[in-house]
């Protein structure tokens, strides 16, 4: 593949990552190139599994590891509610990312869009103790997946108890993005679970940077189990509905800010 080719492979991803859709009409007069060159880069992005064309353009892969949980509603209807919000945090959180890193990723929909947002990179090292995520990355030949021991906790496909810990704890991580249940200036970040809290705070601790990936309508809430207070947290990445009243809380505790 050309350096030009695989440019525009990358800057397709990211636009349909951004944007949950691609025109081809429109991405070849913004890439200078004819419509059938950037209809040839889709099909070599569909063979590899991360689009699915559609007329005119192409849409985001539909995940179908789910398909057994059809009618359990909890982890889907999670997945449906504020998609667009979550899927601009993982791009931008999984922009972070350099060749070469070890990542921590949590469970939770909102860090599964973050994995989904690594898919296509190269010597990418990512830890996490969601099998759902582990799943979606088994065909990526570029990322080195480690998946956790733990029991499975039912319907969110996360890895718990101590074995969990355990391996989180075996290495240092360049980022960990944690999803969260409740961010708040004086209560800190938050589960609602205590032994996913547990996992996600070994996860912090042991990262170089530590991300909180949180739509708007997990801040200002506290859950029911502490993971970290909020100054154990170097970065926070939101979404545009995040009221800056409250961002600027969180920023006064130390606490960096990206609101996408």
């Amino acid at each position: 593949m050309s350096i030009h080719s695989k440019h525009r492979e990358e800057t397709l991803l990211h636009h349909l990552l951004h944007d949950g859709a691609l025109d081809v009409e429109q991405m070849a007069a913004n890439l200078g190139v004819s419509p059938s060159t950037i209809r040839r880069d889709l099909h070599g992005l569909e063979v590899k599994g991360l689009l699915r064309r559609t007329h005119g353009g192409a849409v985001p892969v539909e995940v179908q590891l789910y398909e057994p949980f059809r009618y359990n509603a909890s982890f889907q209807h999670q997945e449906s509610v504020r998609s667009n919000e979550k899927r601009r945090i993982g791009l931008a959180a999984a922009d972070l990312v350099q060749q070469g890193q070890i990542v921590a990723i949590s469970a939770g929909t909102t860090a599964t869009h973050v994995a989904r947002c690594l898919r296509n990179r190269v010597d990418i090292t990512i830890v996490t103790n969601a099998v759902n995520i582990a799943m979606e990355l088994s065909h990526c030949t570029g990322v080195s997946v480690i998946c956790t021991g733990g029991h499975l906790s039912g319907s969110w496909f996360s890895l718990l108890g101590p074995s969990a810990v355990q391996t989180v704890e075996e290495f240092n991580y360049d980022w960990a993005f944690i999803g969260l249940d409740g961010i708040h200036a004086s209560s800190g970040a938050t589960s609602n679970h205590q032994e996913e809290a547990a996992v996600n705070r070994a996860m912090a601790a042991k990262a170089h940077r530590a991300v909180a990936v949180a739509d708007y309508s997990k801040l200002e809430k506290v859950a029911r189990a502490h993971v970290c207070p909020i100054n154990a947290l170097s970065l926070l990445i939101t979404d545009t509905n995040a009221q800056a009243p409250i961002l600027n809380q969180y920023e006064a505790c130390g606490l960096e800010i990206k609101v996408v």
